[in-house]
């Protein structure tokens, strides 16, 4: 791709990549030459999606760690930059989602989807950014959402913590600009994976949403991989502070 979009020797972290839209974007990554490191809690779930990927001789390692204990991004982070080296990239996608009008959802429920989705971004970005600084260079990727800027019924915790984490990778741009770190979002539209199968499988809301994307369908969750592979590279060194919105035009749309 040429050494604008070159990811060869570069180590990319990116959390929740168990499964889902973390996991295909970990494989892009990785079939892009990166060496990716991937993260979970749940550590089967991980090791099995290192194997899949590790057959198909990628440069893939696991390591298990929860983005909401500050002890353990510490110390995995350490781990991470000892035994594989510099960590390059870091793409902040582990997330939760919890349903529910907002008069209805618990204190707790609350603070764990913003625990979750917004300050475990924050606190992986604080410790992987210290090397990034001591070096002059590195790439911040947060995983944002259509509800970065948009609500939904039912989806009030969600929408504050990625409409937060929206506004979370403009200050870290501010922030951490001066010293060669771009941070960038992604806001993924509607995509077809395991969490959202039941809604494409939904015929009120499958025509629905196909209503409402002006592309007429559902993203393939390897569409995403295209805008990884920019924010991830040279080809983005003067992007810093913005949102991408990968939506089949949804947000252009009334």
């Amino acid at each position: 791709m040429g050494p604008l979009f070159d990811l060869n020797s570069r180590v990319i972290l990116v959390t929740g990549s168990g499964g889902g839209l973390g996991y295909t974007m970990a494989k892009g990554l990785a079939q892009a030459g990166a060496f990716v490191v991937l993260n979970g809690r749940n550590e089967e779930k991980l090791e099995a999606a290192v194997k899949s990927l590790k057959n198909e001789n990628l440069t893939v390692v696991g390591v298990p760690f929860d983005i909401n204990d500050e002890k353990q991004v510490k110390s995995s982070i350490v781990k991470i930059e000892k035994d594989l080296g510099p960590i390059d990239v870091l793409v902040n996608n582990a997330g939760i989602q919890h349903r529910g009008s907002l008069e209805t959802i618990e204190k707790k429920d609350f603070d764990k989807v913003i625990e979750t989705n917004l300050t475990g971004a924050f606190l992986v970005s604080k410790h992987v950014v210290q090397g990034m600084i001591k070096r002059q260079k590195g790439k911040v990727i947060n995983i944002c959402s259509l509800m970065s800027s948009l609500g939904r019924y039912t989806v009030g915790p969600y929408a504050a913590a990625k409409g937060g984490l929206a506004m979370l990778t403009k200050a870290m741009a501010v922030d951490w600009a001066q010293y060669n770190i771009q941070v960038n979002g992604i806001a993924p539209g509607y995509f077809i994976t395991e969490m959202t199968q039941p809604l494409a499988d939904d015929q009120e809301f499958d025509t629905w949403l196909k209503k409402r994307t002006p592309a007429n369908r559902w993203g393939d969750p390897t569409e995403l991989i295209g805008t990884a592979i920019y924010l991830s590279t040279q080809a983005s060194a003067f992007v810093n502070g913005q949102v991408i919105y990968v939506d089949g035009g949804i947000m252009a749309s009334i």
